[in-house]
């Protein structure tokens, strides 16, 4: 007869928080509390998938229940720990939180927990994806949850602890399990791959240490798949063939053609990289990443830092980041993003490929872009060699009716110095405010014109105001395109630079203000300080209990 097949996962699941990998805070504070004598009666594991709840729940529940302990160290041997780890023990059980989400499975939990246990000295229940239980069966685990019989323990495990209660959450020690660290992961697939009696190339390895992102359980299912796909020494080329990426040096090769703005080169790195088996998506998702290291080599990043390259690329990625420029690149990050989404939502991926790196190609240098930009808000002119770009200047044939001025926050058109300077008072800024919007061509006017007040708030700073019945024309006001034609024009006005904020001013009542009522009891004490009255409270030692006014006919 064969012998069934375990898979990798579950063959070096770790058997003891010494096995655990990248949770030593978690493995430490539990053996803590096992030394201690101080384990909680409620224990909530958090974190991604694959990083180690469940196990260390199975850890945690053998350390208590094993013959030689309570002992941070399990035997792994005694009969409890052997059935723990086959998940065979009837007083160690696993519920699964998605299968059994109601109310009436909870009850069933909650009548089962007086029964004390058959061999060991907890009752443990561990609950993976505890999220998954419904609102009505969260409140029915509270009461034994806060107060639980001394022999009973329990674990659970989520990947989404905001979906938790949070009266369940005050009950319970959490603990968070961080993202497996790249290096230990691969420390794990070359001792898995040693133990197999197998080889593999330590670039490889590292391939699918990144690819699985903090998940252990991830790498050890790729690894599980590279092992069934290949039939001798594992290399880098059957890492990429198997998952559909692409090498290495087909992303450096196409980042430099990005760079270079060669669009025909870059879409012909594609066209080969597709030829080859790369898949569409997975190329994007790696260009992404190696854009974002290249983000972060720029801004002075070890390479260690790197996610999704290898750190003897460090230095080519640094000099072709810094021929891209900063700028360019995170906008290069963000026509990737956008096209990885709209991936999703498509079936002509290649195509949404081949646009973005045609817009990167197309894009100018935006560091130059940026100084040149920053000088001109300083009030200076570009640096020699980067002259600002030239407007087109109109057709003398056409003349527009209307003109629509695109403005930035300071427009090169206008120079202050070259402008008569007008003191602004509150008796001459709505004068100077008609002015201003009477050299507005476009709709912009329009709206301003419903301002019915203007006021000076601090130095070269207007307030105007708008009725709340004109609630809508303010708001078209402060739209940013429309708010800094109102400025410019204000500065031809004035000579000087003039910021605006809008308000919504509520209309005045008419007529005299309303005189409010006195409450009861002035009124009581007014009546008190009447003479008839105060000779009758001292003659007869009375007090005011009630006042009855006049009805008025």
């Amino acid at each position: 007869m064969t012998k069934e097949y375990v898979v990798v996962a579950r063959r070096y699941r770790p058997q003891s928080f010494q096995d655990l990998v990248g949770q030593d805070q978690v493995s430490q504070a539990l053996g803590n509390a096992i030394n201690t004598n101080r384990v909680g009666h409620a224990y909530l594991f958090t974190g991604a998938r694959g990083v180690g709840k469940t196990s260390t729940a199975r850890i945690f529940a053998k350390a208590l229940n094993c013959a030689n302990g309570p002992t941070p160290s399990p035997c792994g041997e005694c009969d409890i720990c052997t059935g723990i780890t086959s998940g065979d023990d009837v007083d160690v059980l696993e519920i699964d939180g998605a299968s059994n989400r109601g109310i009436d499975e909870i009850r069933q939990l909650r009548s089962n927990v007086n029964i004390r246990p058959s061999r060991s000295r907890f009752k443990i229940y561990i609950i993976d994806e505890v999220h998954m239980l419904t609102t009505p069966a969260f409140n029915a685990l509270l009461k034994t949850l806060e107060e639980p019989p001394e022999h009973v323990k329990f674990f659970f495990c989520t990947t989404d602890p905001e979906k938790i209660p949070i009266t369940v959450l005050s009950r319970c020690q959490r603990f968070d399990f961080a993202p497996v660290e790249t290096n230990s992961i691969l420390e794990r697939l070359q001792f898995i791959v040693d133990t197999e009696g197998l080889e593999a190339d330590r670039e490889a390895l590292q391939l699918l240490a990144r690819r699985a992102a903090g998940s252990m359980r991830d790498s050890q299912s790729l690894l599980e798949q590279l092992l069934s796909f290949c039939t001798d020494r594992i290399s880098v080329d059957d890492v990429h063939a198997m998952l559909g990426t692409a090498q290495g040096g087909r992303l450096s090769e196409l980042a430099s053609q990005l760079s270079n703005r060669n669009a025909s080169g870059a879409l012909a790195a594609v066209d080969l990289a597709v030829s080859e088996g790369v898949d569409v998506g997975q190329l994007t998702e790696q260009l992404l990443g190696y854009f974002r290291d290249m983000m972060a080599a720029l801004v002075g990043c070890e390479a260690d830092f790197m996610l999704c390259t290898a750190t003897n690329e460090y230095t080519s990625l640094t000099e072709a980041g810094k021929q891209l420029g900063l700028e360019t690149t995170l906008a290069v990050i963000q026509i990737l993003d956008q096209s990885i989404t709209r991936m999703r939502q498509s079936t002509h991926t290649r195509t949404l490929l081949e646009v973005a790196l045609v817009r990167i190609c197309q894009l100018d240098s935006l560091d130059d872009l940026a100084s040149i930009v920053s000088q001109l808000r300083s009030g200076g002119t570009a640096a020699p060699g980067r002259p600002a770009p030239a407007r087109p200047a109109p057709s003398p044939a056409r003349t527009p009716e209307k003109k629509t001025e695109k403005l930035v926050d300071a427009p090169a058109s206008v120079t202050v110095q070259d402008l008569p300077t007008s003191q602004i008072t509150n008796d001459s800024a709505s004068s100077i405010w008609k002015q201003a919007i009477a050299q507005i061509e476009d709709m912009t006017a329009d709206y301003a014109a419903f301002c019915d007040r203007v006021a000076i708030s601090a130095p070269n700073r207007l307030v105007a105001s708008f009725k709340a019945s004109y609630t809508l024309q303010k708001e078209s006001c402060e739209k940013p395109e429309r708010k800094a034609r109102i400025e410019q024009a204000l500065q031809r006005v004035t000579g000087q630079r003039i910021q605006v904020d809008f308000e919504i001013r509520r209309d005045e009542p008419n007529g005299p203000p309303r005189q409010q009522r006195p409450s009861l009891k002035q009124r009581m004490r007014d009546f008190a300080k009447h003479p008839l009255v105060k000779q009758a409270i001292d003659t007869f030692e009375a007090e005011i209990t009630r006042l009855e006014e006049p009805r008025s006919e």
